[in-house]
């Protein structure tokens, strides 16, 4: 898991601009499919065929990252976001191009106030003198992602991406692994998760899977003065309830918290009151589709060290092995 975690979190991948890690992904499972196709959002799906019910498993494989929107005179770089980027977070880190140059986050000097820093204040140092020189490295509409190193430190993984690569390696660990099925299963990796919940969306329209899972982080309540939660990094897969576009399918919720609790597998209630997730985009699809979400416990989401435990990551992997084993519809 360990380097399947490091492949997929290291690969560029920003919402929109997803081919790098689409490829790697696709390099890294292909001998492990019966067919892999990509439709025309850019989704990567695999397929194991069976004769049963279809079962749609699904992990976004976009980051957040930015986009370049402007080069002055002196050859520093205007940017927008690309999902949820905080400029609070942001500011003093590295970014990296797809083309592999390195710029840092900066503020305007002039603002007096913290309090105000929005990221039309702020700007991307690639050491150049003038906008010439840095037009040779950066065009506008160039998109960078945050640069975090992969670490293992005890069984906790911290990297840029974690967010949802960390659920981009639950499936492939699944397609590795899993034993051969009655019911066909569908592996998505989707884009455009960060923009929307985009890539989903389509696929699940494309599929029209009998049920579905998707697989994502989520926020913990284990840090100091956070807001109340049950959710810990080593509690387990968190059994998704509720967040801002979507509320659990009562029998799959109901389904997965059995199973765990029958396998002594540990397990949270996912509960959120903002953010929303590919669940909600996946169940309104078509005539509707029922549907589930499996989170993985993560702090600092959205920040180029976001921390997972590897063990709840096993653990997830065990969880939704047993639904398709188990789902009969």
């Amino acid at each position: 898991m360990q380097e399947t975690l490091k492949l997929v979190t290291q690969a560029f991948g920003v919402s929109g601009n997803e081919d790098e890690i689409r490829e790697v992904i696709s390099n890294d499972i292909k001998k492990y499919v019966d067919e892999i196709r990509v439709d025309a959002m850019g989704n990567l799906i695999a397929v194991k065929k069976g004769k049963k019910k279809k079962i749609m498993l699904a992990a976004h494989m976009d980051e957040i990252g930015i986009i370049a929107t402007f080069i002055d005179e002196k050859g520093f770089i205007r940017f927008s976001n690309l999902g949820g980027v905080s400029p609070f977070t942001s500011l003093g880190q590295r970014v990296k191009f797809r083309n592999g140059i390195i710029g840092t986050v900066n503020a305007e000097e002039k603002l007096e106030d913290m309090k105000g820093l929005k990221l039309g204040k702020m700007y991307i140092d690639i050491g150049c003198k003038d906008r010439e020189e840095a037009e040779k490295l950066v065009k506008v509409g160039d998109t960078a992602s945050f640069v975090g190193d992969f670490v293992v430190q005890g069984n906790y993984a911290i990297s840029k991406a974690m967010d949802d690569r960390s659920g981009c390696a639950v499936l492939i660990q699944l397609i590795k692994t899993l034993p051969k099925t009655d019911n066909e299963i569908y592996f998505v990796f989707t884009t455009q998760e960060e923009l929307g919940l985009r890539g989903a969306k389509t696929a699940a329209f494309g599929i029209v899977p009998d049920c579905a899972i998707a697989i994502d982080v989520t926020l913990t309540g284990d840090t100091p003065e956070c807001n109340n939660r049950e959710v810990k990094l080593g509690g387990g897969p968190a059994i998704k309830v509720k967040d801002s576009s979507y509320i659990a399918n009562p029998f799959i919720r109901r389904m997965l918290e059995e199973l765990a609790a029958e396998n002594s597998i540990p397990y949270t209630l996912e509960l959120l009151d903002r953010g929303g997730s590919d669940p909600g985009a996946i169940q309104t699809t078509g005539v509707g589709v029922p549907c589930g979400g499996i989170s993985i416990p993560c702090r600092s989401v959205h920040s180029p060290s976001e921390m997972v435990c590897l063990d709840d990551l096993e653990n997830c992997v065990k969880l939704a092995a047993l639904f398709i084993r188990n789902f009969k519809g």
